[in-house]
């Protein structure tokens, strides 16, 4: 006898669906599991046995033969549990199996029969839409996230001997629904605002600039002058997550099973900081079974590198493909995945290795020679990809003493969010570009054109203060982005002066 159940699984941060085939026969007692499954799929007996019996039901004492189609993709996880036991129940008739198609099953089970939560419950249930099931069951703890998915019926449920009862019509359930209105509200404050930073309204100045076009930043400061405390406040004055973006970023953080239970939808952006001991894999992602690394988990967020030289060099490389990209594919030999990486670099690094060269309150320590060393750690290439390199001086007592506070977070969100909009309109109609920190050649000659002042005063800075040739281009599009905060068609001369104070690492490099 051969029933089927369906059930759903993950490649990437996208579910596909997965038809658990259970067929009992004969009277010798045997149990094979078919399908490429892993060894947590393989250990699933043992705990569907226990979970059978525990719950008041018997297992047949037939050879049972669980197929996991489709055959040619591994399977991997303990979520075919749940649909693994209402199989065999099911083919041996201690469960109504009239409606099973209408069902995807999904759940760890644990030896006393108590339903487990899983990873990626979002994605499952988006997949299950899609293909047009009617319902979904999993742990109750994954329902509200589950329910985000718009047009199905989702049960959240504690036991199996509860999904048993519902099958056989014995119990009712009702269907999880959530209100995104709600839970917008209600996770969508940040716990710290820009405002709690004493002074360096300069620094503040190129966070809002860094917001508004999308740019990456770099600042550079002795110890103690706020550069994490800038950073960490960074979130707050990008624009608000549409709801596309959060369904996108919970899916990946629910994949890597780091999305909390209590919140079901994640409705502020990401911000990411690893240490700098981190690995290759752990930045970029990878493993066996690969898993979304921290590029892809700050995804439509922000990745904090504090320290930056002390990362190494090689760890550091791997960005520079995801950060033009917007992506990483991941390739083993089995399989080949690909998650989305669209996040905004902060990095912060101190201006020598004592930390203190250019400061005017302590005396550096170090040779011109020793600060070159330290500084060629982090390469040219990946400097590159960053726009605005912003010095970070100390906080003088005043600023620290005074009792006045600058402007809020949400003050400078909402210019950031106009800015947005302007480029919004702009690049309407070029596939792949956001913002202004995405333009390429073309779109600088098109929208990034100077006036006879603006282009001698560009030209005198590259000549005079020695920045380097790629300074060129990022001046630009930094310069178009003041201009867009202030509204202004042209970019005038004010804009690109402004601008090429953010290139202080190339001209120290070339001097």
């Amino acid at each position: 006898m051969v029933r089927t159940v369906f059930s759903a699984a993950t490649h990437g941060i996208d579910g596909y669906i997965v038809v658990v085939e259970t067929h009992l026969e004969g009277f010798i007692p045997g149990y094979a599991t078919v399908g490429l499954p892993d060894n947590a799929v393989k250990e699933s007996k043992e705990r569907v046995l226990a979970a059978i019996k525990n719950s008041g039901f018997f297992f047949p004492q037939k050879r049972i033969t669980i197929n996991l189609a489709p055959a040619d993709i591994r399977k991997e996880g303990s979520s075919y549990d749940l649909p693994i036991a209402i199989g065999i129940l099911a083919a041996s008739g201690q469960l109504n199996s009239d409606h099973l198609d209408d069902f995807i099953m999904l759940g760890e089970v644990s030896l006393e029969g108590k339903i487990r939560p899983i990873h990626g419950a979002l994605s499952l249930a988006l997949a299950a839409q899609i293909k047009g099931f009617k319902a979904i069951v999993l742990p109750e703890v994954n329902a509200g996230e589950a329910a985000m998915a718009p047009g199905i019926d989702v049960y959240g449920v504690t036991t199996l001997s509860e999904v048993v009862d519902f099958l056989n019509a014995d119990v009712s359930l009702t269907p999880i629904h959530v209100d995104t209105s709600d839970l917008f509200s209600q996770h969508s404050l940040y716990p710290v605002d820009l405002n709690d930073v004493k002074g360096q309204d300069a620094a503040k100045r190129a966070l809002e600039i860094a917001a508004a076009g999308s740019h990456n930043l770099v600042m550079i400061g002795p110890p103690g002058s706020g550069k994490t405390m800038l950073a960490k406040r960074f979130p707050t004055v990008l624009p608000q997550l549409t709801l596309n973006e959060a369904l996108e970023t919970t899916k990946i953080h629910s994949v890597a099973g780091i999305l909390p239970p209590e919140q079901p939808l994640l409705a502020t952006r990401p911000y990411r900081s690893p240490h700098h001991t981190i690995s290759g894999p752990g930045l970029i992602g990878g493993g066996k079974y690969p898993r979304p690394g921290e590029v892809s988990m700050a995804h439509n967020g922000v990745l904090f590198l504090d320290e930056l030289p002390e990362y190494k060099r090689n760890v550091l490389e791997v960005m520079r493909q995801p950060m033009e990209d917007t992506y990483v594919t991941i390739a083993r030999a089995m399989t080949s995945i690909t998650y989305p990486a669209r996040f905004m670099l902060v990095a912060a690094m101190n201006p020598c290795p004592c930390g203190y060269y250019g400061d005017i309150k302590n005396e550096c320590t170090c040779s011109p020679v020793v600060i070159q060393r330290y500084r060629a750690r982090v390469s040219g290439p990946l400097m590159d990809r960053v726009d605005i390199h912003l010095e970070v001086p100390s906080v003088p007592f005043e600023d620290l003493a005074s009792l006045s506070q600058g402007e809020s977070s949400s003050a400078v969100r909402e210019r950031v969010q106009e800015a947005r909009e302007i480029q919004t309109k702009r690049f309407k109609d070029l596939n792949g570009i956001y913002a202004n920190a995405h333009m390429t050649s073309n779109e600088l000659q098109t929208y990034c054109s100077l006036d006879a002042d603006g282009m001698n005063l560009l030209r005198s800075a590259i000549d005079r203060l020695g920045l380097s040739a790629r300074a060129y281009d990022r001046i630009l599009k930094v310069g178009r982005t003041i201009a867009d905060l202030e509204k202004s068609d042209k970019i005038l001369p004010a804009h690109v002066a402004e601008a090429i104070q953010y290139r202080s690492l190339d001209r120290e490099n070339i001097m």
